[in-house]
């Protein structure tokens, strides 16, 4: 069975949009997009909640084809439109772009899902994520943490009643200062 793991860009401060959801603070130059690229390439399925899932397919079905589109952003709309994307939403009617909806416990759904796909599993998006957190189902926690600070905004872990204990898995630094910090539930 494949790992479920949480990967979202994140401020110094923790959080992943400003307080207006705004996205585009990040610091993701060629490099790190080939990271993302890569990540997602090993995926065997996407999970979203709907927020996210809107986001992402607003841009990247059509992005291939954007006249200031990279060859590294054509590769990602490439990569990100073949993979099969599950929706957690109880407000959309339907999903396009290779996506299902689905509805439900969060961790029935999953275990659902894990029948399915034997590879990996990418969990984007801070409610949904925040989710599975709660309930010790995220395997991995890859924490693209950026240099800068927001002052607030929606932050990258949900509220706890118990610390979190992880463990390092591995951490790389870009030439842009961006960090991806990886780690584990330290019982595992």
């Amino acid at each position: 069975m494949g790992k479920l793991i949480y990967t979202f860009n994140v401020s110094l401060d923790g959080f992943v949009e400003t307080p207006d959801r705004s996205l585009d603070w990040a610091l993701v130059d060629d490099e790190l997009h080939r990271w993302f690229n890569d990540h997602t390439r090993g995926l065997a399925a996407e999970l979203y909640g709907r927020r996210l899932y809107e986001v992402m397919a607003a841009y990247w079905p059509d992005a291939e084809h954007a006249s200031d589109a990279t060859e590294t952003t054509r590769e990602f709309a490439r990569i990100w439109n073949a993979i099969p994307k599950i929706v957690f939403s109880t407000t959309l009617d339907r999903v396009d772009h290779n996506s299902r909806l689905v509805r439900g416990d969060v961790g029935d759904v999953l275990t659902e899902i894990r029948r399915e796909f034997d590879g990996d599993l990418g969990v984007a998006g801070p409610n949904l994520a925040g989710q599975f957190v709660e309930r010790g189902l995220v395997d991995q926690y890859h924490v693209v943490v950026h240099p800068i600070v927001l002052g607030a905004g929606t932050p990258y872990w949900p509220a706890l009643d118990a610390p979190l204990r992880l463990r390092p898995v591995d951490r790389r630094t870009f030439a842009s200062g961006v960090e991806i910090r990886s780690f584990a539930p330290a019982d595992r």
